[in-house]
């Protein structure tokens, strides 16, 4: 009887053996969204800003962000501002909270107006990415009258 018991244990445990690392297999599906295209937009206005500045001056932004290369596109119009914009830029901080510069200030050139629009890439660490896909990124337009910024936009992304 102890044979039998021996041989059943002996078959069985090849079996358990092929079981145990089939279902611990990892079908490598942990990087589903290294490789997707996300839609950004978002529109800005002076409600927005923390504390909310009056006026009439809006603001949009349209771009794209890919998550294997980490590079955001982006494009940023404002309009109706008090005045030229003298500072601009993308910011960590959820909608009605004050946020954190993210890298650096867009470059708006010189002979503004009230009116106009501004092209940019930036390329996003892997903590910047995890912020802005949870739509913890603005964007916002400052100007000589408000410097702390006159129109603010909440940023949020879809799947392309």
């Amino acid at each position: 009887m102890k044979t039998f018991n021996l041989r059943s244990i002996m078959w069985a445990i090849p079996f358990l053996i092929g079981s145990v690392a089939l279902t611990s297999c990892d079908n490598d599906d942990d990087d589903l969204n290294d490789n997707r295209t996300y839609v950004i937009s978002g529109n800005a206005s002076g409600s927005q800003v923390v504390p909310a500045v009056s006026g009439s001056g809006q603001g949009t932004v349209t771009g794209t962000y890919n998550s294997k290369t980490n590079t955001m596109n982006y494009t940023s119009t404002w309009t109706n501002l008090s005045g030229a914009p003298t500072s601009a830029g993308f910011y960590a901080g959820n909608a009605g909270a004050s946020g954190t510069l993210v890298g650096n200030t867009w470059t708006l050139g010189s002979g503004l107006t009230a009116t106009g629009t501004t092209t940019g890439t930036i390329v996003l660490t892997d903590a910047q990415e995890t912020q802005l896909l949870n739509n913890g990124w603005y964007y916002s337009y400052g100007t000589a009258t408000n410097t702390g910024g006159e129109v603010r936009g909440q940023i949020t992304t879809t799947i392309q």
